[in-house]
């Protein structure tokens, strides 16, 4: 018997299908791995588990009896704990204090400061020399590195005692050291009987840990195989499904020719290294790979946002050096997230105004005629087709796809030598991506060199004429003519960094 089984499990969120048929079993004294692209569902399924998210339908089995997973307090009491990929820690605590969260021994109104530093050394010591420099159990966890916090979320985790234990990424930000005093920790775990699903986008951990594989797509279970049974190329292929011809895809687009607008060369920083290429004029050069491969943090610090420890950038032939977005702005360089809330819209603020602080800083104009504004801005908007219903309404009263037309065209007023396009259709509709895209498509064909990230594989194969692919921080392959596939952007995306 197993001992947790879900069936048939979906989650919507509106029009929005996370999960629609999601299927798992998990045997006590297994480590099963799940996996799946960027939006297969993975993630979803997990905090169902978890019961951090409650299904639409289907059926959740514990030993054999169904269960309903009401909230996190009802998963933690029937045994389950979870890491999640995105960190919860409490900033302002300590080590010991966070890897006892949320059952802090208390003795009257007040920690017990030895019962606690005594129940999380257990968990300390576990990793025990590869914690690295700086890493106290009486330190706030804001002050420790990205991996030393995630190491620091494994311990609470694990502190849980879980019978069950899920793991989503929990390895994205270990180096090997850590990785692999990890790995032995499950390893004894499973051996004591406990039950671990683990979540990883390396498909050289999936083989080295994992006793089966359960593969997701497009928000359902599409199998499950023993992995000595299988291999990496037959894990793809389950991701994928049938292999798509690259006339699903973009047309085979001639190599540009245009100059060089933009050149790096050995390029590292926070999160990237060792990152070169070039584009040029007329050229929409795609980023792929996993989300939060580097892929981002090369943008943003080709933008002046991010951190550029070594390397050289070169734009229309000289020297640039991204140190300050505004300086990035007036070389000609133009910047578009996904993420509206931080990168682009000035909530409660009109319209007119989100469209123009660029046109502002790039001439340097203190003020400026409203008519001569939006005569300037008119079209631009229109090239979006964005629709509103006047300049004075509030940024606040679109929808999210106009919203982020709006942060689009306030770039396109005066036209930019690069557009670097971060995942820019996160979060808005299928017609507002259609109008996005026929649009960097005018651009490119008038000239404008264009860099584009996108999470979703499909934007980034029918919109881009090369592909770099980013694992780890660097790139490992570059897909270019018939290679531009799904097939390969995984099998490039999941291989060993």
């Amino acid at each position: 018997m197993a001992k947790l089984k879900i069936s048939g499990v979906s989650k919507a969120y509106g029009a929005t299908v996370a999960l629609s048929r999601g299927d798992l079993e998990l045997e006590a004294g297994e480590v099963h791995v799940l996996i799946g692209s960027n939006g297969s569902g993975k993630s979803t399924l997990c905090k169902i588990v978890a019961g951090s998210v409650r299904p639409d339908k289907g059926e959740v089995l514990l030993d054999g009896k169904p269960v309903t997973m009401s909230g996190p307090r009802a998963s933690k009491a029937l045994g389950i704990g979870i890491f999640y990929q995105e960190l919860s820690l409490a900033a302002r605590r300590t080590v010991e204090e966070n890897i006892c969260l949320p059952d802090l021994p208390m003795k009257g109104p007040f920690i017990d400061r030895k019962a606690l530093s005594e129940r999380a050394r257990r968990y300390i010591e576990l990793f025990d020399g590869v914690t690295g420099e700086g890493f106290a159990p009486d330190l706030t966890v804001d002050v420790l590195r990205a991996d030393q916090r995630q190491l620091v979320e494994i311990m609470k985790t694990l502190a849980s005692e879980a019978q069950i234990l899920i793991f989503d990424e929990p390895t994205s930000a270990l180096d090997r050291a850590q990785v692999d005093r990890f790995f032995e920790i499950l390893r004894r775990l499973k051996s004591e009987g406990r039950a671990i699903v683990f979540i990883s986008h390396r498909m050289d951990e999936i083989f080295a840990l994992g006793d089966r594989v359960t593969v997701l797509r497009d928000g359902a279970t599409v199998g499950t195989s023993r992995i000595a049974d299988t291999n990496a190329q037959e894990v793809v292929r389950m991701m994928v499904g049938e292999e798509p011809t690259l006339a699903e895809h973009a047309d085979a687009a001639p190599q540009a020719t245009g100059p060089v607008a933009l050149k790096l060369s050995s390029l590292s920083g926070i999160g990237f290294s060792d990152v070169s290429f070039e584009v040029r004029q007329g050229e929409i050069l795609g980023l792929g790979g996993l989300h939060g491969q580097g892929q981002s943090s090369v943008l943003r610090a080709l933008f002046g946002a991010g951190s550029v420890a070594t390397g050289d950038v070169t734009l229309d032939g000289g020297a640039y050096h991204p140190h300050d977005p505004r300086a990035a702005i007036r070389a000609g360089l133009a910047y578009v997230s996904g993420d509206r809330g931080r990168d682009g819209v000035i909530q409660g603020r009109p319209i007119l105004e989100n469209l123009t602080p660029i046109h502002f800083l790039r001439n340097r104009l203190a003020l400026a005629s409203p008519s001569v504004l939006k005569a300037k801005a008119t079209p631009a908007v229109e090239a979006l087709k964005t629709k509103f219903a006047s300049f004075s309404h509030p940024i606040g009263s679109l929808s999210g796809g106009n919203q982020q037309k709006i942060v689009i065209a306030r770039w396109l007023i005066d036209r930019p030598k690069v557009l670097l396009l971060d995942d820019p259709t996160k979060g808005i509709d299928l017609a507002a991506k259609s109008d996005l895209f026929a649009l960097v498509r005018r651009l490119a064909a008038e000239g404008m060199a264009i860099v584009l990230y996108s999470s979703e594989d499909a934007e980034l194969l029918a919109n881009s004429d090369r592909i770099l692919v980013f694992n780890g921080g660097r790139i490992t392959r570059e897909l270019t003519g018939a290679e531009r596939t799904r097939f390969n952007l995984y099998e490039a995306a999941y291989e060993a960094a």
